[in-house]
């Protein structure tokens, strides 16, 4: 099989990456090489969130040397172009999205063009092309933060979304980096199924898809892949949780405000099964989140099957990838602040999940999973979609 078209994409949040960069750089890019070597891509796309991690203002100026190390490295020195997209322009609050996005091009691939959304046309890949920066003048990417007036209620911040296009093999696609909101508070995701925060990233979805299936440009196959912040439907997942326990809601004194949700079994000295605040979630029985791959909690996973008309996903074989701890002695630990939940995803239109290319008995050659399973990577473990693409090569 024509293996020309072999295809790697990688998603991660790098938030706690950089707010500790000396403990677990080094075994976070040993985790990349070793994926990379294991699969032999011959196209590769990094889509980044929060570049510079929560301390950006302080920790930018790290980012450049932790992407140089990427490009520099033995396991890249096959690809001869390399386009880096990264918006480290904190100054700039109105456009900011932390956003970074690098593609590797192996010297084996010849025939890849990138789009030009100036002139609407697309552009033999030459060399390579570093853009860091606002990304405003950059006509070989698309960059939008989601407007302040989406979500009045709640507080702003560096969310958004990056495209860029390209043909490979006379194949064209989009390749969308996306990064949604997050659950702000425990409490008030427990208190409506889907929740309030939930119904936010649908609607920040919706619009992500409908722009870039608008009618500026030829629609073509996508594939969206980042931190969708997709969380467990939380209310229905605590009251299977908490079945057979006493339930006790404490509210602070001075209003009517829950403060804490208190689950004790009825039984075994009433130990405590859960205990939830605004930024916390305890579960005495963590285990439940990894065994199996967590596979009994996916039928709470609900946000993506609200896309199902225009998105696919491959089969999720991997436990929850966030919150990890960021203790490097606990790499498959989760810290006990949020619900673990499947944060981060690769998403296809139906159009991309059909230029996949099945094998001679049908099955397809597909690798969905995490990356650096058993070594701290953060509080996200980077997920990635491995895939030969069908080509239009006659």
């Amino acid at each position: 099989m024509e293996t020309i078209g072999d295809v790697l994409l990688v998603t991660a949040n790098l938030g706690s990456l950089f707010d500790q960069m000396d403990k677990i750089q080094n075994g976070w890019l040993q985790e990349l090489y070793k994926t990379i070597r294991s699969y032999k891509p011959k196209f590769i796309a990094l889509h980044f969130q929060e570049v510079g991690g929560k301390d950006y203002t302080d920790n930018m100026c790290h980012a450049k040397d932790f992407f140089e190390n990427i490009e520099s490295s033995e396991e890249m020195k096959d690809f001869d172009r390399v386009c880096t997209y990264v918006d480290n322009q904190f100054q700039a609050e109105d456009s900011f999205t932390a956003l970074g996005s690098i593609y590797f091009i192996h010297k084996t691939l010849k025939n890849i063009y990138q789009y030009d959304f100036n002139v609407k046309d697309f552009k033999a890949v030459s060399g390579q092309k570093k853009h860091m920066g606002s990304l405003d003048g950059v006509s070989t990417v698309e960059k939008e933060k989601f407007p302040k007036n989406f979500w009045p209620d709640f507080k702003w911040s560096r969310k958004g979304f990056m495209r860029t296009r390209w043909i490979i093999h006379n194949q064209g696609l989009d390749l969308v980096n996306v990064h949604l909101f997050h659950d702000a508070s425990n409490l008030i995701a427990c208190n409506s199924s889907p929740s309030i925060y939930s119904a936010n990233r649908k609607n920040a979805l919706r619009y992500v898809i409908s722009r870039i299936s608008d009618s500026c440009y030829t629609p073509m196959p996508f594939f969206l892949f980042g931190d969708f912040n997709f969380r467990l439907d939380t209310q229905s997942l605590v009251q299977h949780l908490s079945t057979s326990a006493d339930v006790q809601t404490v509210k602070k004194d001075s209003s009517n405000e829950v403060q804490k949700i208190i689950c004790e079994e009825k039984d075994n000295d009433h130990q405590v099964l859960l205990h939830i605040e605004e930024k916390l979630f305890t579960y005495l029985h963590q285990a439940v989140f990894r065994e199996d791959s967590g596979k009994a909690l996916l039928k709470y996973d609900k946000e993506a099957a609200a896309f199902h008309d225009v998105i696919r996903e491959e089969d999720i074989t991997f436990p929850p990838s966030y919150p990890y701890s960021e203790d490097d002695t606990k790499p498959t630990q989760y810290m006990n602040t949020r619900c673990p939940a499947w944060c981060d995803r690769i998403l296809m239109s139906h159009t991309a999940q059909e230029i996949i290319q099945k094998r001679e008995d049908g099955e397809k050659n597909v690798v969905y999973n995490t990356m650096g399973p058993n070594i701290c990577m953060g509080d996200h473990k980077p997920v990635f979609l491995f895939f030969s693409l069908k080509t239009n090569d006659h």
